[in-house]
């Protein structure tokens, strides 16, 4: 194959776990990665969890909403990239999410007034939380539910508030037009959903097992 059609190709799998591993998560994430693998969760990987860092330190987030707790990882990293004086909500029903999550953050030497842990149902608690008073929305909570998920986050934005849709891609499963899973057929209409609002401006990233992001108008 000559250089110019290997440039031409797409990245393989190889790339993909170079790119994966490119920048590596700080030690507390790496740590409470092993230790949500070890408690039988499936925490997400090292390109996601940087990816969030880098995230809420390029749009400088104070006000950061996390739908799902995924044992504190997702929230440090999150935490990492935020201001100084940024908090972060965080949302799960179960219990042992967020007392996970509670040790990743005081391992990590997270303020308390930094972060916030609610026990409850998502779509309980997110009604009560402010309008147009948060910089960024992470999904990640219960697949079935996430339509109703990016409808709260648009409605908690601020304008250019980001909302970031995990698992969007549910690794192989949302683009392959045989899958009619509930949990596929349920994230597709998530993004149908972002992608035909007005107010939203989105894009899909092969990150981790995939991200959408969108900003509001």
């Amino acid at each position: 194959m000559s250089q110019a059609r290997r440039t031409a190709a797409g990245p393989d799998a190889r790339s993909w776990q170079y790119a994966e591993g490119f920048v590596a998560a700080s030690e507390s994430v790496t740590e409470a990665h092993h230790a949500a693998l070890d408690s039988g969760l499936a925490p997400v990987g090292n390109g996601t969890s940087t990816f969030l860092t880098f995230l809420t330190r390029a749009i400088d987030a104070r006000a950061v909403v996390e739908i799902g707790t995924d044992a504190g990882v997702t929230g440090l990293s999150l935490l990492e990239g935020m201001a100084g004086n940024g908090v972060l909500t965080s949302i799960d029903v179960e219990a042992d999410r967020q007392d996970a999550a509670r040790r990743v953050f005081q391992r990590a030497g997270i303020r308390t007034n930094r972060f916030r842990l609610i026990a409850g149902t998502p779509l309980a608690v997110l009604p009560k939380l402010r309008d147009g008073a948060y910089d960024l929305v992470l999904v990640n909570g219960d697949r079935l539910e996430y339509v109703e998920y990016v409808s709260q986050a648009l409605r908690l934005l601020r304008h250019g508030g980001v909302v970031v849709v995990n698992d969007a891609l549910a690794g192989r499963a949302v683009a392959d037009p045989d899958n009619e899973e509930d949990a596929t057929l349920i994230i597709r209409e998530a993004l149908d959903f972002v992608s035909e609002s007005e107010e939203l401006l989105p894009v899909l990233l092969p990150v981790g097992r995939g991200l959408m992001l969108a900003v509001k108008s």
